[in-house]
């Protein structure tokens, strides 16, 4: 890649990785190694086949397109997860559920991934006919599916940049936002500005604002200066992640209870409680009262691990 190295996450990995690239013949590059799942156990008039096409085309879709002009790696790749729930068929080949998109990074020295992106979008209504070839480009709107999975590639990606870069995601958010532009007009919802403050159109829209450029350092100053020196300076690497936390009291200041930093914690809350447990009394004193302020839905499970 040309910015940025994502570190491996054990020699055992790798080894096994350069086995795999010599055994297969797949052209490496792509950037995703996004595991896909549709579930549709309450729909009884399609058949199982339907489903099943629609998650081998969404997981082509992901992992065999190009998203970047950097070079990945195998081993590069950005671990993901999509897990598609279907609740309603609407028609033969209309159907409506939702999505939940996750993904981690590799921690430099460990075989820990962290989790970078938790989301669980609700709206989710696409068009499917069986054995389809999903397309898209950025340019146009095409149809919700293709637009929602593209979108959501470019928030992985940009996510994960900012992890190893400062702002270093910035294009490929505002590829997510050309996209949500894109489709202003189109039937679906979680497009629009007017449909709620948690939608698609906010968490990049916020992503990209000067309010939100402190959840954007704690994305770098959080991992790259904070778990990636997990490994050999324990103190001040949990001293970083705690400055990169604090830091964020500015946003909450002004968008409390945002969408975004809500996601955030939602990646991160369990995360954040293993790496302070084992801290000292005045570590965990001077970060609980601020995670508690950010994340109030989650202030028992704090005190119970941290005071």
């Amino acid at each position: 890649m040309n910015f940025k190295k994502r570190f491996t996450a054990s020699a055992t990995l790798v080894i096994a990785t350069l086995l795999s690239v010599l055994t297969t013949t797949q052209a490496s590059g792509q950037e995703l190694n996004c595991s896909v799942y549709v579930m549709a156990p309450r729909i009884a008039n399609v058949e199982a086949s339907v489903f099943e096409s629609l998650e081998d085309g969404v997981r082509e879709f992901m992992n065999g397109r190009r998203w970047t002009n950097d070079n990945f790696n195998f081993e590069e790749r950005i671990e993901c997860t999509m897990q598609i729930n279907i609740s309603e068929a609407l028609s033969a080949t209309r159907f409506s559920g939702s999505i939940q998109v996750q993904s981690n990074r590799p921690v430099y020295g460990a075989d820990y991934k962290s989790p970078i992106l938790f989301v669980n979008d609700g709206d989710f209504e696409i068009d499917w006919v069986n054995g389809t070839a999903i397309n898209f480009n950025v340019g146009m709107y095409r149809d919700n599916l293709s637009s929602i999975l593209a979108y959501y590639a470019y928030m992985i990606l940009g996510m994960d940049y900012d992890s190893f870069g400062m702002e270093a995601g910035t294009d490929y958010y505002l590829k997510a936002q050309q996209i949500v532009a894109n489709a202003q007009n189109a039937s679906g919802t979680g497009w629009r500005a007017s449909q709620g403050k948690q939608n698609r159109y906010w968490l990049v829209e916020n992503m990209l604002s000067q309010t939100f450029r402190p959840l954007r350092y704690c994305l770098y100053n959080y991992h790259r200066r904070g778990m990636d020196l997990l490994y050999s300076d324990v103190e001040t690497a949990r001293l970083n992640i705690g400055d990169a936390i604090i830091e964020m009291r500015s946003t909450n200041r002004i968008r409390p209870s945002s969408y975004n930093l809500q996601i955030f914690f939602l990646a991160k809350s369990d995360e954040i409680i293993k790496i302070f447990e084992p801290a000292t009394e005045p570590e965990r004193v001077r970060l609980l009262p601020v995670i508690k302020q950010m994340d109030p839905g989650n202030i028992a499970k704090y005190d119970g691990a941290l005071l």
